[in-house]
C-alpha cells in the first residue's frame, strides 16, 4: 500500500528470538560478511542444528554497527543471478549475528568477549590493508586501531581469564583477500606479543593451542542496492536499512588443521564450501581467471565504451576477446587440468553475465596497474617462457592498459583510480608523442612490474604498434589489425 508506515525490522516481527550462544567473534560485518560468512553460520543454524551465535566487531571508528542495533542485528540478503541456466532470486532474514559491538565506545564490552565460555571461531574481513602490522600501535591499552592489536588483546584476555587451558583456544579464519592469510595474521600477533613483553607463556599458547585456517573466498557482494533501492523496499512488509544483495556463487576454500571438519558440518548444506590441505591450485585459479578476466578486459572495454562488466561481456568484440585471452593464453599457464579450467572459466563467464548485479569497470579500475601485475602479467610471462612467443592477446589488454593511463579518450575522461606516483609517472610518459618511446617507458618502470619488461623479446615493438592502432583506427579494428600484423 502506498504512504504505508513500515515497522522496522525487529526479531518479535521475524520471529526469532531465540539467543544462540556466542561461538563466532566477527571483525568486520560489511557487505561481504554478511552475504558471505554470517549467510553461511546462518545456514548451518537454519538446516544443520550449529546453534552458533555471531557477535559482530566494529572494524574502524568510522563503521556503522549501530544501524545494525537498531534492528536487532537482523537483516535482509537478496540471492539474485544465474545458476546452471536457471534464474535465482532469492530472500531471506539473516539471523545468526546477536549482537554488535563498538570498541570505540564499549571497549570493556569488547574485552568481556574473550570470557565466552563456547567461543570456538574468529571470522575476519578487514580489507587486504587490515592485515598489517602497525609500530605506533605500542602500548597494550587499546582500544586499538589496528586489527591484529585488537585481536592480540583479545586473545591475551581469553588466556589470562582461562589460565592458558589448552581447550580455550579458538580457530582463527580470515577473509581477506592476501596470500596466507592466517599464517600473515597469527605473525602479527606474535609481533605484538613481543612489542607489548606480554607473558611468554601466552605465544606458545598461541601456536600451539589455536589453529590458523588460510582461506580463499568468492562471492560478488554488491552490498546496499542503493541504485535501485525502492524496487527491493517493495518486496518487504518491514523497513530494512542494512538489506544485501549478492550473487548466487559462493566458493570458500579452508586450509585443514585441527581436523576442522569435524567442527564445522559444512557438508551438511548445499554450498561450495572445501576444507583442504592445500589452497593454492584455487588460489591461482580465481586469481588468473577470476580477478584476471576483470582486469584484462578492463582496459579494452572502457576505451570501447563500455560501464559494466555485463556489458563488456554481452559485446560480441570483448566477449570474445575475454574468452579466448582465457582459454588460448591464461588457462594453458596455469599447470591444471583442463576441464576443470574450462568449466571453472565458463562458470566464471555466467557471473559477468549476471543481469542483477551492476559492476563497474570504474570499480575495476582502482589500482589497476598493481591488479595487472598480481594477475595477468605471470601469465603473460608464463605463455611466452613456454611458447617462447608473445601472447597477443595479453600483450594488446597490456598496451590498453598504458593508454588508459593517458587519461582521456577521444573527449571521453577515463576513470582512472591509483597512487599519485603511478598517475604521475604515466602522465610524463604521456609527453612524449612517439608510441615506441612511450611504450619502452613504461615496460622499463620496475616501480610499475617489479621487473624491466622491455627485456621480454618483441614485447616493446608489439606495444608500440597497438598503441599507434588504438590511437588511429580505435579499439576494435585497432585489435583486427593488430592481430592481422602478427599473424
Amino acid at each position: 500500500m502506498e504512504n504505508q508506515i513500515k515497522q522496522k525490522l525487529n526479531r518479535e516481527l521475524n520471529g526469532s528470538q531465540e539467543k544462540l550462544p556466542t561461538k563466532i567473534i566477527q571483525f568486520g560485518g560489511g557487505n561481504f560478511m554478511r552475504g558471505f560468512t554470517d549467510y553461511v553460520i546462518d545456514k548451518l543454524n537454519k538446516e544443520a542444528g550449529f546453534n552458533a551465535g555471531i557477535v559482530n566487531v566494529q572494524p574502524t571508528q568510522g563503521g556503522s554497527v549501530h544501524k545494525l542495533e537498531e534492528q536487532d542485528n537482523l537483516y535482509t540478503l537478496f540471492t539474485r543471478g544465474i545458476k546452471k541456466g536457471e534464474i535465482i532470486d532469492e530472500k531471506q532474514i539473516i539471523s545468526a549475528i546477536q549482537k554488535s559491538i563498538n570498541p570505540y565506545t564499549n571497549y570493556n564490552e569488547f574485552l568481556e568477549l574473550a570470557k565466552e565460555e563456547e567461543l570456538e571461531f574468529i571470522f575476519s574481513n578487514t580489507t587486504e590493508t587490515g592485515i598489517a602490522y602497525d609500530e605506533t600501535e605500542n602500548n597494550f591499552q587499546g582500544p586499538h586501531k589496528n586489527f591484529p592489536a585488537k585481536l592480540t588483546v583479545l586473545l591475551f584476555e581469553r588466556f589470562k581469564h582461562f589460565n592458558g587451558a589448552a581447550d580455550k583456544g579458538v580457530r582463527i579464519i580470515p577473509c581477506e583477500l592476501i596470500e596466507d592469510n592466517a599464517f600473515v595474521l597469527r605473525d602479527i600477533i606474535l609481533k605484538y606479543a613481543q612489542l607489548w613483553d606480554l607473558d611468554i607463556n601466552f605465544a606458545q599458547w598461541i601456536t600451539q593451542n589455536n589453529y590458523f585456517h588460510n582461506t580463499l573466498v568468492d562471492r560478488i557482494v554488491p552490498g546496499y542496492p542503493k541504485d535501485d533501492a525502492e524496487s527491493y523496499e517493495d518486496q518487504l512488509d518491514y523497513e530494512d536499512k542494512m538489506m544485501v544483495v549478492s550473487e548466487t556463487f559462493l566458493l570458500w576454500v579452508i586450509q585443514d588443521a585441527g581436523n576442522l571438519k569435524e567442527r564445522f558440518p559444512f557438508d551438511q548444506i548445499n554450498e561450495q564450501i572445501l576444507v583442504v590441505d592445500d589452497i593454492q591450485p584455487y588460489r591461482l585459479r580465481k586469481v588468473r581467471i577470476l580477478n584476471g578476466g576483470h582486469t584484462l578486459m578492463l582496459a579494452p572495454a572502457v576505451l570501447s565504451g563500455k560501464e559494466t562488466v555485463k556489458e563488456s561481456i554481452d559485446d560480441a568484440f570483448i566477449g570474445q576477446f575475454l574468452s579466448e585471452t582465457i582459454f588460448n593464453e591464461v588457462n594453458p599457464t596455469l599447470g591444471l587440468d583442463e576441464k576443470e579450467l574450462k568449466d571453472f572459466a565458463e562458470e566464471v563467464f555466467d557471473r559477468f553475465r549476471n543481469p542483477f548485479i551492476k559492476h563497474y569497470q570504474a570499480s575495476i579500475a582502482l589500482y589497476f596497474v598493481s591488479k595487472f601485475k598480481v594477475r595477468i602479467l605471470p601469465s603473460l610471462l608464463g605463455y611466452v617462457e613456454i611458447n617462447k612467443k608473445l601472447p597477443l592477446n595479453l600483450v594488446f589488454s597490456l598496451a590498453s592498459l598504458i593508454r588508459f593511463y593517458q587519461g582521456s579518450f577521444g573527449e571521453k575522461a577515463l576513470p582512472i583510480n591509483d597512487e599519485e606516483a603511478i598517475v604521475a609517472k604515466f602522465k610524463e610518459i604521456w609527453t612524449n608523442e612517439d608510441y615506441e618511446k612511450v611504450a619502452e617507458l613504461s615496460l622499463s618502470e620496475t616501480a610499475f612490474w617489479d621487473t624491466d619488461l622491455t627485456q621480454v623479446e618483441g614485447l616493446k615493438v608489439a606495444v608500440a604498434k597497438a598503441l599507434w592502432e588504438i590511437d588511429h583506427n580505435g579499439v576494435e579494428t585497432a585489435y583486427q589489425n593488430f592481430i592481422q600484423f602478427y599473424s
